[in-house]
């Protein structure tokens, strides 16, 4: 009986008690399915071209979702649902905190660009980061380092730069964090 030699055997680096990974044609059957209605819904027709054009899309992006869910099979939307709302939150105290800076003296304000470091790795993770940074009134995402590890915000009045900082780091990246990587 030949024997291979070890630098052409096959290691398996996986966790003991992890599962084989799986490899399927349809991912995730449920949210492939709820996104084809929601796609007919938006489009208040089930045209035969809708509905090979709404399978595609809701397809293509469950199957681009699938590796942002969790070993169980559903994504941690507890971190979800709770970032969601801190965006919300946060968008509608910042306009009025806008609106009353704006409408006051504007020698008061303090404007200034702030380099934040990220821990977030993934792209997708940044970009999220980002969006709603520029989301929300007030502060806007400018540049992101080539190395991917700083975000350049600007802020409306930023009195001190830690703070800024800091609530960036607490409230919107540590979720994503959670959620996304």
């Amino acid at each position: 009986m030949s024997r291979i030699p070890e630098s052409h055997q096959r290691v398996d680096v996986r966790r003991a008690d992890a599962p084989p990974p799986r490899r399927r044609w349809l991912a995730r059957p449920y949210m492939t399915l709820a996104l084809l209605v929601a796609w007919l819904a938006l489009n208040q027709t089930v045209h035969p071209g809708h509905i090979v054009l709404g399978g595609a899309l809701a397809w293509a992006i469950a199957q681009y979702a699938a590796p942002y869910f969790t070993e169980a099979g559903r994504p941690n939307l507890r971190v979800g649902l709770r970032l969601l709302v801190v965006v919300l939150f946060d968008i509608v105290i910042a306009n009025l905190q806008v609106a009353v800076k704006i409408l006051g003296p504007q020698s008061r304000l303090a404007p200034r660009f702030v380099w934040i470091p990220l821990e977030l790795r993934r792209p997708e993770a940044i970009t999220v980061l980002a969006s709603i940074i520029t989301l929300t009134p007030g502060t806007l995402s400018a540049e992101l380092s080539d190395d991917r590890r700083h975000l350049l915000v600007h802020g409306l009045d930023v009195p001190d730069e830690q703070e800024l900082i800091d609530t960036i780091k607490r409230r919107y990246e540590y979720p994503l964090k959670q959620l996304l990587e």
